[in-house]
């Protein structure tokens, strides 16, 4: 069983429809089953008719799935459980820092942690210095687990063997919402994932992931991040790009079977002058030969 997650925020661009459609070239080329999972765990970037149009949108360029669509907001008792075992492993401590702090930070050196990782500020306080920092700080910590500098490896259908150093990363925030990485490491678990498919910006949180399964005992499915589509600037393809919704390309007189038809292309799955629906394309879908490369959307 594979699954995609759809974006948060507005409708999706050319880029997440397209990561859509591997995922679902992936699941069902293999006889598999297929879910989406709606990630809207931040209240402020979530609205029902973001969900409907990002639905929409799946429906239109001939995406379907299996059993109900989940939404991680229905999910927080989950959640909850799992932070409440990792408390009790004594592997999470609260954490002040702001992403200022953190910025000012990363210029640091932190041993084998790559750039940019949190150096375990908060991990470091005494018990004063915690009661010093949640009153200036005027508000809740955020919960960090502590990843022990742990370094894990992995093997990606795409990249193949990848080798990631986990920093401290947070688990809860300090509004009272779950983080990412601990919502889909439950709902993978839970939803029985075999595999993930999802676009390589990814990959580097992959190992993150990984420690979050091995301390909860929970299975590691297998992953497979693919190539993205870049704007011309070589920028990740985003809304300001553009036009690169369905929506725009429709304004434009261009119909989702256009896109489809881009889609495939761009995936080396069609011949010239070809229009092939996405279910045309499963017995032609090789995964093995998918490109690392990503793909330019020249709109």
């Amino acid at each position: 069983m594979a699954a995609s997650h759809p974006a948060r925020a507005g409708p999706l661009h050319l880029g997440n429809l397209r990561s859509a459609l591997l995922a679902w070239l992936f699941a069902r080329s293999a006889g598999s089953k297929f879910v989406v999972r709606i990630e809207d765990l931040d209240p402020a970037r979530s609205r029902p008719e973001h969900e409907a149009g990002q639905l929409a949108d799946l429906t239109a360029i001939g995406i379907d799935w299996d059993g109900a669509v989940v939404r991680q907001s229905e999910r927080t008792v989950l959640y909850r459980e799992a932070l409440r075992r990792l408390e009790a492993s004594g592997r999470v401590y609260p954490c002040w820092c702001t992403r200022a702090e953190i910025r000012a930070a990363a210029d640091a050196p932190h041993g084998p942690q790559p750039e940019g990782a949190y150096p375990g500020t908060c991990r470091r306080l005494s018990d004063s210095e915690r009661s010093w920092r949640e009153r200036a700080a005027g508000r809740p910590p955020s919960l960090r687990l502590d990843a022990a500098g742990e370094t894990l490896a992995f093997d990606d259908r795409i990249h193949g063997a990848v080798t990631g150093a986990v920093d401290d990363f947070v688990l809860w925030r300090w509004d009272d919402t779950p983080a990412y990485n601990l919502g889909v490491v439950v709902d993978d678990a839970d939803q029985q994932i075999g595999e993930i498919v999802r676009g390589d910006d990814l990959l580097d949180t992959t190992a993150r992931q990984i420690l979050l399964q091995r301390l909860l005992g929970l299975p590691t499915p297998s992953y497979a991040h693919v190539p993205l589509v870049l704007a011309p600037n070589g920028e990740r393809l985003a809304k300001r790009h553009g036009a690169v919704t369905l929506a725009d390309r429709d304004a434009l007189g261009e119909t989702p079977a256009d896109a489809v038809a881009w889609m495939a292309a761009s995936l080396g799955l069609t011949k010239a002058d070809e229009r092939p629906a996405a279910a045309d394309l499963v017995p032609r879908f090789d995964p093995s030969a998918l490109s690392r490369e990503p793909t330019v959307f020249a709109g």
